[in-house]
This record gives C-alpha cells, structure tokens and sequence, in this order.
C-alpha cells in the first residue's frame, strides 16, 4: 500500500517491502510529475522500497516553503535530499527523466555515498544547439503566449510522431498542474543548466550507470551517445521506434533492461550500445 506524506516537504509516495529491501528513487522531468511512473511501480514495487517525487512545483508539491524568486540545482536537490533524509535512507538505486538526469548527476557530487546505480531515461548530457533554441524560443514566445500553448507546441516538436502520442499526451496533462510564474521560474533554471552540461559531460562517474534512450529522440540521442563512449561504469540502450519518453512509451523494455541492471551483481562485462 502507499502512503502519501502531506508536509511542507516535496509531496512525496512511498511503497515498502516487508524484509530489508534496497531502496529506488525516481526523479521526473521539467513538467512531469508522480505519474510519470505509472507503467514502473507495479513492476519495481516486488523488489524495491520504492520513492516517487514531485519536484517543487510539480504535482501536488505546491506552495512549498521557503519560497524562492529564482531556482538552482541546488534548491532542487535540497527539497529531494530533505525527503530522503526525513526517511532515512542512506544509500539507493535511483531512476531519472530527461532533465531529472541533470539533478541525479548533482545529487552524485554532492552526496556521492547516497547513490548506488543510475538508470536514466532520455538524459539530457549537452546543451546541443536544437536544446538552445528550444530553450530560448520558449522565453521570448512566453512573451506572446500562455506558457501552456508553448508547452504543447515543444510536446509537439520534441514527440513529433504518431507513436509518441501517449507520453505526449501524459506529459502535457501533468504539465497544466504548473502556473506561468512557476513555468517562468523552471525555464530560469536553464542558464546554470547549461553550464553544468558541460561540466557533468567530461566527468568521469564512479557509479554503474544505464542510459536508455529513443531512437527516436532527434533532440537529446546523440549527446547521450557521446557521453556513454566517454564512460567507463556506463552503457546504453537504445529502444527502436520510440521517442523522448521511453519510459512510456516502451515501458516494458524500459523496464526490462532497467531491472536486469539494478539487479545484476556484476557489470564488467557491459557494453557501449
């Protein structure tokens, strides 16, 4: 069963296991949510004490104290780490979204012993010129229109085609839960965005670390590719006619390969996909 813990903190939905199991931590997307990880917590919930997050914003963590003009990384990462250490959790297995993959690699610098393996879906690993322009069109059309139109149309671009439909449509609804002035603050975060880009993609992690991307991922494949070749504890996979949010929209593969890794014992013989 779950319970929900409604305090200043992150809004936040734990599952336990009966016996001493490890714990998995899921860190959503810019616009996600809890429910991003519909099609994961039946299948993890057997094996894992499992926590699901909503960031500062997200879902139903609203009206979150201290309240801030601007965001960082850092603010971000306090608000998980406040929820991890109200549990007393010290070491986990952690699962990240698209820009999640950004806070979990934050997370890794500032509280290494935390972290066990890292699965991250659709991660984002350069600032490339498409996630530039991305960026930048958003604040100068938020000029123009409700952040809710531009966030449909970027859906649309990022998960152009017809099988992308269902994430698509996932993510915009649980988009709608943000205000213009919470949008705002997110797209403000992109400057340091950028700039730890470029940091995290020449370092080396010290952890076991799986990537799985789309193929169809036109917006983030490549710098994700480049970045596992530079790598010695990651590898890659890559899910054939799928897009951004492959966690959705091929969950049972992404699932598949995201539980053969947690679980594996050994991972020296590990390859680059």
């Amino acid at each position: 069963m779950f319970f929900t813990k409604l305090t200043l903190m992150l809004h936040h939905k734990i599952h336990r296991l009966p016996e001493d199991a490890p714990w998995l931590i899921f860190i959503h997307g810019a616009g996600g949510a809890i429910a991003t990880w519909k099609y994961q917590t039946d299948a993890f919930k057997p094996f894992f004490n499992l926590l699901l997050l909503d960031l500062r914003d997200h879902g139903l963590s609203k009206g979150m104290s201290p309240a801030f003009d601007r965001y960082n990384f850092d603010i971000v990462c306090d608000d998980i780490l406040e929820v991890i250490d109200f549990l007393k959790i010290e070491k986990a297995h952690f699962i990240s979204l698209s820009l999640g993959s950004a806070i979990l690699q934050r997370l890794d610098q500032r509280r290494p012993e935390l972290i066990d393996k890292m699965v991250m879906a659709g991660g984002v690993f350069r600032a490339t010129l498409k996630m530039r322009v991305l960026v930048y069109s958003s604040k100068l059309l938020n000029l123009l229109l409700p952040y809710r139109h531009i966030y449909a149309l970027f859906a649309r671009i990022i998960l152009p085609k017809k099988n992308h439909e269902k994430s698509r449509r996932l993510y915009q609804q649980q988009a709608r839960r943000l205000t213009q002035k919470e949008y705002m603050k997110w797209v403000g975060l992109y400057a340091e965005f950028f700039k730890l880009l470029d940091e995290y993609f020449y370092r080396q992690t010290k952890k076991w670390s799986l990537v799985v991307m789309g193929a169809e991922d036109h917006v983030f494949f490549k710098a994700a590719h480049r970045f596992v070749e530079k790598q010695e504890r990651a590898s890659l996979v890559v899910i054939e006619k799928c897009g951004h949010i492959c966690n959705i929209e091929q969950w049972q593969r992404f699932n598949a390969e995201a539980m053969k890794f947690l679980r594996a014992k050994e991972h020296g013989n590990f390859n680059h996909g």
